[in-house]
């Protein structure tokens, strides 16, 4: 079985060696656990949201950037792919672990999910387990955990502390706008978990999405990363699975009741209550798929550039 701990310490070891050469900083604590900042107190850049990202994956995704347009306006692109998308995506990736240590509060995921089995139902869906001795998070916040938060983390993954590495970016920095938009093909992914279907059964998936632009405001933050994948993000993905036609028209974002807004203004709406938000607005804008048993190709939904400038601030 594949470890994604053990794949992603190799990529954390390579960036804590050289972090200054990432725009990021290395930290190690007094307990012996290791940080590195990739946007806190440091500029980050794209090195370091392709390597936060790839260790988000587990190892099991690549990632690479290049430049586009939305309408006449040019942006950079990331585009992500993995030949593992059930373990990279629900079993690394997905952000399902909510730290809260005093008054310390991250959004957490990565491998070390794998083995806190956080939350313990997807990883019996997807049935996997990591086994490692070593944990790697990643964490969206503002502040950098200290001891405590680390011994937390540790004792949850059931390793010694000295085992526990994570990775830290605010929503609002470079690197945050990049590893949100990075998990364009998680949301598809993690979609057709939540529709019930199988995602063992994809074997293949690739993903593009604008990088936004970085706000001020966490919060404004938090929209426009979140839009840049459901106004935009586009993802391919390969399957043994013929019953995915019965789910197709239920994949995008558009079929979501709170669609045609910038997130910022539907979360606004909710008076910033996360769960009165319909979460199928957390898909992918478009989705093609290739079925392999039957050797066909299916499209549904579509790019929506007028949403996605406003969400920007370009119109």
């Amino acid at each position: 079985m594949l470890s994604v701990n053990e794949l992603a310490s190799e990529i954390f070891d390579n960036l804590a060696e050289v972090s200054e050469e990432f725009n990021a900083a290395y930290h190690e604590l007094d307990n012996g656990a290791r940080i590195i900042d990739c946007g806190v107190s440091t500029s980050g850049g794209y090195a370091a949201g392709r390597a936060f990202t790839e260790i988000c994956m587990g190892g099991l995704g690549e990632v690479n950037f290049r430049m586009g347009h939305i309408k006449e306006f040019p942006f950079p692109f990331i585009d992500v792919n993995t030949d593992f998308p059930s373990i990279a995506c629900l079993g690394a990736q997905k952000a399902g672990w909510t730290i809260k240590v005093g008054n310390y509060f991250a959004m957490g995921s990565g491998p070390a999910r794998a083995l806190s089995l956080k939350p313990k139902h997807t990883y019996e869906v997807i049935d996997y387990e990591d086994d490692y001795d070593c944990a790697v998070i990643c964490l969206e916040s503002d502040h950098l955990p200290n001891g405590e938060v680390m011994e937390k983390i540790a004792e949850e993954c059931h390793v010694d502390v000295t085992n526990v590495c994570a990775v830290v970016a605010p929503t609002a920095s470079l690197v945050g706008s990049i590893q949100v938009s990075g998990r364009c093909v998680e949301t598809a992914v993690y979609k057709l978990n939540e529709l019930g279907f199988d995602t063992k059964k994809i074997t293949a998936a690739m993903g593009t999405a604008p990088v936004p632009p970085v706000k001020k405001d966490a919060t404004k933050a938090m929209g426009t990363t979140n839009d840049a994948t459901i106004y935009y993000g586009r993802i391919m993905l390969t399957m043994k699975a013929p019953e995915i036609k019965d789910y197709l028209e239920k994949i995008p974002s558009s079929k979501s009741k709170g669609y045609g807004k910038p997130f910022y203004e539907i979360f606004k709406e909710a008076k910033f209550d996360f769960y009165k938000i319909d979460t199928s607005l957390f898909s992918p804008a478009e989705v093609i798929i290739n079925e392999l048993t039957e050797g066909v190709i299916y499209h549904t939904g579509s790019v929506n550039p007028e949403v996605t400038l406003k969400s920007f601030g370009l119109t």
